[in-house]
């Protein structure tokens, strides 16, 4: 009977502490994230199993990719560098940009220089002769952490998106877990050398880009499956509108095709186990708690791999490319089309994608 009641009272007592350490000691402060509901009108398909592999084995997590006016593809890599390749088909180690910080969106201005998100360090310019100038680190006397894509305006202002003002690249699954807007969409003007804010409260904002005719520029957010059209023509300047939404899976980053429409790279974390996450604010409290950030982000995505090539005007998806099992490519993160081919990058391979567009439709 002693026993029984020393059993108990132990179960009791590490029920309490278990319960005081959730709520008290949890890295979160959860709201319940309402997840659209999951598209079932897409049939996945397996054209992205066509692709080659470049690079692979010398780029670490690439997840962006951009060309040059001479051809050259350069990515950025998870251990500070800017890699590219040549067109004799040789790649090169051009520029180290830091000492380990992730490296994602990247972009040409039209005056040759080199844009780069630095995840630590904002918003970085390399020259074309490789010289690196920091730009936007601070905005208001704080620095600038966890930009994420970037794009240039037809004035030459850099506008660049802040997935989390809370949480880190290497910890984005506890914003996910949070399920608050901690996004941002930022501006950076070369003439004065200030950084101003756009938007604020964006569920992840992720890639960025400007329409075809410079009208209106786009905004993914990740954790709400769709994209924002924030207007740059005068007379609806700083007007939002939705561009497209209820996304077939998270969108990571946009890019601009040749003809006009938009190159949407999509992550599948639809999966059941992620409406379990978000069904408790317990089991947000709980899951928090685990040691390791990337295991936690394993579970709630899977390995496949998607690319919808959407119209102009956000009003419908023209093509839907996928490795569906993650073969060959697996979590694409961007998805750029430069002559007849797509390149696909990722933060989960080591290696960049090439298919050749004609086969894959």
């Amino acid at each position: 009977m002693g026993y029984g009641i020393i059993t108990a009272s132990f179960l009791l007592f590490s029920a309490v502490v278990l319960t005081v350490k959730v709520f008290l000691y949890s890295p979160i402060s959860p709201d319940i994230l309402e997840l659209p509901p999951a598209v079932s009108c897409y049939i996945p398909n397996n054209d992205l199993q066509a692709s080659i592999k470049l690079g692979e084995g010398i780029l670490k997590e690439p997840e962006d990719v951009c060309v040059d006016e001479k051809g050259i593809l350069y990515t950025g890599t998870g251990d500070g560098w800017i890699k590219r390749l040549l067109t004799n088909g040789t790649w090169e180690n051009w520029k180290k940009i830091n000492d380990g910080h992730a490296l994602l969106g990247l972009k040409f201005t039209r005056a040759g220089d080199l844009i780069v998100c630095d995840t630590e360090e904002g918003l970085i310019k390399v020259s074309e002769d490789g010289e690196v100038t920091a730009l936007a680190t601070q905005m208001n006397g704080s620095n600038i952490r966890f930009a994420n894509d970037v794009v240039e305006a037809p004035d030459g202002s850099l506008y660049f998106s802040i997935s989390s003002t809370k949480f880190g690249l290497h910890n984005w699954i506890s914003d996910l877990l949070e399920g608050k807007p901690y996004g941002q969409l930022l501006k950076y003007d070369p003439s004065t050398k200030e950084t101003s804010l756009v938007l604020d409260g964006l569920w992840f904002a992720n890639g960025v880009t400007i329409s075809s005719d410079q009208e209106f520029l786009v905004v993914c957010e990740t954790w709400k499956f769709r994209c924002l059209k924030y207007w740059l023509k005068e007379e609806m300047r700083g007007k939002v509108d939705i561009f497209i939404d209820n996304l077939p899976g998270m969108p990571d980053n946009i890019k601009l095709a040749p003809d006009g429409s938009f190159w949407i790279a999509i992550l599948q974390l639809t999966s059941s186990r992620l409406n379990f996450v978000h069904s408790a604010k317990v089991i947000k409290l709980l899951l928090a708690l685990v040691p390791d950030p990337a295991l936690l982000g394993q579970i709630t995505t899977d390995r496949s791999a998607t690319a919808l090539n959407v119209g102009s005007d956000g009003r419908r998806i023209i093509k839907r490319l996928d490795d569906p099992t993650g073969k060959v490519v697996s979590a694409v993160a961007s998805v750029l089309e430069f002559d007849g081919n797509l390149y696909l990058g990722s933060l989960k391979n080591d290696y960049i994608g090439k298919v050749l567009l004609a086969t894959a439709v």
